[in-house]
């Protein structure tokens, strides 16, 4: 019994180990595609939206570049739980690749995307980034929001859209919404 303890828990070590980000926690981009697509098929069963926020650290390279990597990765773990305590239970937050985050709102029609995505930009404001004991920042996120199925006939169309939105975020002046 005992060994089958020690390979039910190992088992389950590598499955995290496979769908998580190691820096964040958050999931990766493989399990986000998985679940992207999972949740369209249900989206078309039960005709409810899927709404994507795609987000991305400001200025990043720059913060890098002044606090080096180290307060890097305090700036993209910070992030990624301020987006985790701002989402549903049923929602998949996602590091997507280096500074950028991809949030999965199962059933959020685009009017409670663009809200959700409102209230992260500002509560990105108020998180005190602390490196070696001292502040850093400010900190500011843009955010580009689609939805299945207004958007896109499939998970990897609604995703270009949520990035066509924040570059144009990021074109039009940094820390905003675009959907």
């Amino acid at each position: 019994i005992g060994t089958s303890v020690v390979n039910l828990r190992l088992r389950e070590s590598l499955r995290e180990k496979s769908i998580r980000d190691p820096l964040s926690g958050l999931f990766n981009r493989r399990f986000m595609e998985e679940t992207l697509e999972r949740e369209i098929r249900r989206s078309i069963r039960l005709k409810s939206p899927v709404g994507i926020i795609m987000a991305d650290i400001d200025n990043f390279k720059e913060f890098n570049d002044t606090y080096g990597h180290e307060a890097g990765d305090i700036m993209i773990r910070e992030i990624a739980q301020l987006l985790t305590n701002h989402v549903r239970q049923e929602d998949v937050v996602c590091r997507y690749g280096g500074e950028e985050f991809l949030l999965i709102l199962p059933g959020a029609a685009p009017d409670l995307v663009r809200g959700r995505a409102e209230r992260l930009r500002t509560d990105a404001h108020s998180q005190t980034i602390r490196y070696m004991g001292l502040p850093i920042g400010p900190v500011s996120v843009s955010f580009g929001c689609s939805s299945f199925p207004a958007d896109g006939d499939d998970g990897s169309e609604v995703i270009k859209v949520a990035d066509m939105h924040l570059l144009q975020a990021k074109r039009e002046g940094r820390d905003r919404v675009v959907c």
